[in-house]
């Protein structure tokens, strides 16, 4: 027997209210009224052979508070005239929201709604997209609404935020709430306030004209010939910001970047060369020291799926940087010392050379294992020292596995 319960009459209702129905025909006429729900009740033949559960299932249906039924007539053979539910009805909105006991919260978000028309109506359209989700910030609306008012008035504003000065409102609150703030500001302010290639919350700061903390580069000095940096005397490892990094003037003809701080702290020495810490920072903020284009790059990762997409990534930003100890000669000689990767990825990556996208997709497909990986610490520290030492400037350097 599956006739339709008040539990699924109520569901019904609820799948509008989870949807955001309900509460976007609380402000517009998003649902039209009477709204008919699904109904299953008996057939002819339930009359005969289940009178007395028929009886029930009707009595049930009959005392379903805020429900309209419309009746209709069976004239049984054995049972004789018999009213049944022909449909169910909620005439109001009133009604539905009582239904599921909604009412308040429809109360609540009318309330953002007029508040939000009042002062910045362009936000209307985001209540519209995400009604339960404007719901949950409700005890918070009125500070989301000020950090808009706050930069439609100062654009741009090249402060941190820490120096945003809102009543209630500190740094700490919009760097919780960043996603939904750009979602509203990105309706509330003009095309020019907003640098659309900034994109995610790591980078709501450029996006909307903050000052962010500036990201900063580590390396380290190769060869004891080359000049130190003022007031670095004697100090090989250095961290810079990306802005004094990228207006480096050294005398470097090779740059490795690998991703392990014990294989940065220990790298050996190479003739004008540097190494640099590739953790912390993303390739953005390297590809700004235009000069490290006229190096010979080379990315040392891990040997699995995801160090090849970094260096597939790298390669977005310096074309012809080069693999270290990403080849297929060296996993086939680290067995012992193979692991697991947690979540492999598997899309083509198309920047790899011919050999590397060979060595990847040995990877992603487990052709050797499932989800392997080699990690770069556990690279025999002799073999790094064999493979430096065959490394030489080509006349025409091109991509490559190394």
């Amino acid at each position: 027997m599956s006739w339709t319960t008040p539990t699924d009459l109520r569901a019904q209702v609820q799948r509008l209210w989870d949807r955001g129905d309900l509460l976007r025909a609380a402000v517009t006429d998003a649902v039209s009224w009477p709204l008919r729900l699904t109904l299953k009740g008996p057939v002819a033949s339930d009359l005969s052979d289940r009178f007395e559960a028929v009886r029930a299932w009707v009595q049930t249906i009959a005392a379903t508070p805020q429900v309209r039924i419309e009746w209709r007539q069976w004239n049984h053979r054995v049972q004789g005239a018999q009213q049944l539910p022909a449909s169910v009805w909620l005439d109001t909105l009133q009604d539905a929201l009582a239904f599921i006991g909604k009412a308040r919260q429809a109360q609540r978000f009318v309330a953002l709604w007029q508040q939000t028309q009042a002062v910045q109506p362009t936000l209307l359209a985001w209540l519209l997209r995400r009604p339960l989700q404007a719901l949950e910030l409700a005890d918070r609306w009125d500070r989301m609404l000020a950090v808009v008012v706050w930069l439609q008035a100062d654009p741009r504003p090249a402060v941190y935020l820490r120096q945003v000065d809102i009543p209630g409102v500190d740094s700490k609150f919009i760097e919780a709430h960043r996603g939904v703030l750009t979602e509203l500001l990105d309706l509330a302010l003009p095309a020019e306030a907003i640098e659309r290639d900034a994109t995610g919350i790591a980078q709501f700061a450029r996006r909307f004209g903050f000052l962010d903390k500036p990201v900063r580069i580590r390396f380290r000095l190769l060869d004891p010939l080359l000049p130190s940096l003022p007031g670095c005397a004697g100090l090989p490892d250095i961290t810079l910001d990306a802005t004094s990094f990228a207006t480096l003037v050294l005398p470097v003809r090779r740059v490795f970047i690998t991703e392990n701080e014990t294989n940065f702290l220990a790298f050996p020495p190479v003739a004008s060369a540097i190494v640099v810490f590739g953790a912390g920072y993303g390739w953005d903020a390297l590809a700004r020291a235009a000069w490290l284009a006229d190096c010979q790059m080379f990315y040392w990762g891990d040997i699995d799926t995801h160090g090849f997409a970094i260096l597939d990534q790298l390669r977005g930003h310096f074309p012809t940087v080069a693999s270290l100890l990403m080849d297929r000669e060296t996993l086939l000689a680290h067995r012992p010392h193979w692991g697991e990767e947690p979540d492999p990825v598997r899309h083509d990556l198309m920047r790899l050379t011919p050999e590397e996208a060979a060595v990847y997709d040995d990877l992603r497909f487990d052709r050797h294992q499932p989800r392997l990986r080699l990690e770069q610490e556990r690279v025999d520290f002799g073999w790094l020292c064999d493979r430096l030492a065959r490394i030489r400037r080509p006349p025409a350097f091109s991509s490559g596995v190394i």
